[in-house]
């Protein structure tokens, strides 16, 4: 691979750009999903041992104790064996869990994903030569 120098400009703006935009899109859907959607989420979750100990005290904490119940709330929805296993979340919760914000929450997930293997890929091409 040749130097980014010998790119066209419009690549290397989306290439080095585009993971940028989409951690910021992600920040903003997370503000979104905390803002609006937190309350119901919490409610969903109100037979999870995470939620019963920790819940009340982020959600005190301002829009900060938000961005972390989402991706908490939202690790636990995406990937729920692992936390039913660990004892962090209740079976029933899980299964009875809002269809339209575990959607949310899946495209949440997606995006950061997305944006952390674009970035990665972009950092393997800035560094061949």
């Amino acid at each position: 691979m040749t130097s980014i120098d010998s790119w066209s400009p419009w690549v290397a703006i989306i290439v080095t750009g585009g993971p940028i935009l989409l951690a910021c899109v992600s920040i903003v859907f997370n503000l979104y999903l905390s803002r609006r959607h937190l309350d119901a989420m919490m409610e969903a979750m109100k037979n999870s041992r995470y939620m019963y100990i920790w819940g009340t005290a982020w959600r005190r904490q301002s829009w900060f104790g938000g961005f972390v119940l989402i991706n908490k709330i939202a690790a636990m929805v995406v990937w729920p064996k692992a936390y039913i296993r660990y004892g962090e979340v209740a079976y029933m919760d899980i299964e009875n869990f809002p269809l339209h914000l575990k959607r949310l929450l899946t495209v949440y997930v997606v995006i950061l994903l997305v944006s952390l293997s674009w970035m990665a890929i972009a950092v393997m091409l800035l560094n061949c030569r």
